[in-house]
């Protein structure tokens, strides 16, 4: 099925007070993500992905192990992932994690301070661009992973609860060259936990 570049669900200046400005969300929402969509029709128009929905299309093309993954699958992945990635943030000052969710990240990682730990060095850990995630796993454990580029956890069978993108255009407006000030930033005042829990 076509690809459609969603609204973001907040204005773009909803997030500045807490660290993403209105010309990171311009640039990187209404540039960078319409490249992914307007791109990724142009590679399925006429294939056989061109009827198939989106989720179908990523673990379709899917290619482990390959240095680089094929235009189609880079293109649809990345589209997934920042559809995701605009619903995991949120306006508010208020960003209490639920109950249940504080639950399941104390028992996976100790406490919700190693969690934000953990999956912030993941993201600075990764080389070059990509996603650092928290995942549901195959067999129901909450994870932390990272992936290369626009990889993402569908392809490993995986639940993505929260992604951040640690490409530099999702921070360099704002962080320069600081990606763990970004992943800090990130966890402790952009995350929407209610979005996040939503999706255990």
């Amino acid at each position: 099925m076509a690809f459609t570049l969603p609204d973001l669900p907040y204005a773009h200046d909803a997030l500045a007070s807490l660290g993403m400005s209105k010309e990171t969300l311009e640039f990187h929402h209404d540039i960078h993500h319409k490249a992914y969509v307007d791109n990724g029709n142009k590679l399925i128009a006429g294939t056989e992905w061109e009827s198939k929905p989106l989720e179908d299309i990523v673990k379709g093309t899917y290619q482990a192990g390959a240095v680089a993954q094929s235009g189609i699958f880079n293109n649809a992945s990345q589209h997934w992932n920042h559809n995701l990635f605009w619903e995991v943030m949120g306006p508010g000052e208020d960003k209490k994690i639920p109950g249940e969710l504080e639950k399941a990240l104390t028992e996976a990682f100790g406490s919700v301070a190693k969690f934000k730990e953990e999956f912030a060095a993941a993201g600075a850990g990764q080389f070059g661009s990509g996603w650092s995630w928290l995942v549901k796993d195959t067999d129901g454990g909450l994870k932390i992973t990272k992936t290369e580029n626009g990889v993402n956890p569908l392809c490993f069978g995986q639940t993505a609860l929260l992604g951040c993108d640690v490409w530099e255009h999702s921070y360099y407006i704002d962080f320069r060259n600081k990606r763990p000030a970004y992943l800090t930033n990130f966890l402790d005042k952009l995350v929407n936990w209610e979005n996040v829990a939503s999706r255990l």
